[in-house]
């Protein structure tokens, strides 16, 4: 996939990560094409997945989200024939927003949301803890965000 972008796929990569509500022609004009040539690269970018969505980013303390926290967990060295299953549990949880299978001493790592320590004391306690096959639960609260999520590089 990588070899199949060309420097105007990357271009408007570029600038759709900046910008995903650009309107295709401001687009189209910044890439030097024409509007509908412009759209068929978009169109294709999303057909072969490179581009997987749009969304809003939004600041999570401003709808009461005070603590962030990466939490690495293990699964129980009994239950590998449940990944599918808890990875489907992990997927249901709103709490967390991103989950990542690591290699070291840890199976996953999660990024985890909550209103507030006791909250997220909670969830890891009485929700994620209980998740049938989880062992090994270990929690980082993230003091200060220092460099929010960036768009990809795409020279």
């Amino acid at each position: 996939m990588h070899g199949a972008l060309d420097s105007i796929d990357r271009k408007i990569l570029s600038f759709l990560q900046a910008d995903g509500r650009m309107s295709n022609v401001d687009l189209a004009a910044k890439v030097h094409l024409s509007a509908p040539q412009c759209l068929r690269r978009v169109r294709a970018l999303e057909e072969r997945g490179v581009i997987r969505g749009y969304r809003a980013l939004v600041q999570g303390d401003k709808l009461g989200y005070q603590v962030t926290a990466y939490v690495s967990l293990n699964i129980d060295g009994g239950k590998f024939d449940r990944v599918r299953e808890i990875e489907a549990t992990i997927r249901s949880f709103t709490q967390i927003l991103e989950c990542h299978t690591v290699s070291g001493d840890y199976d996953y790592l999660l990024k985890v949301v909550a209103p507030d320590l006791k909250s997220l004391s909670q969830f890891l306690t009485d929700r994620l803890m209980q998740t049938p096959g989880i062992a090994d639960v270990r929690s980082m609260i993230c003091m200060e965000e220092v460099k929010p999520a960036a768009p990809l590089p795409v020279n």
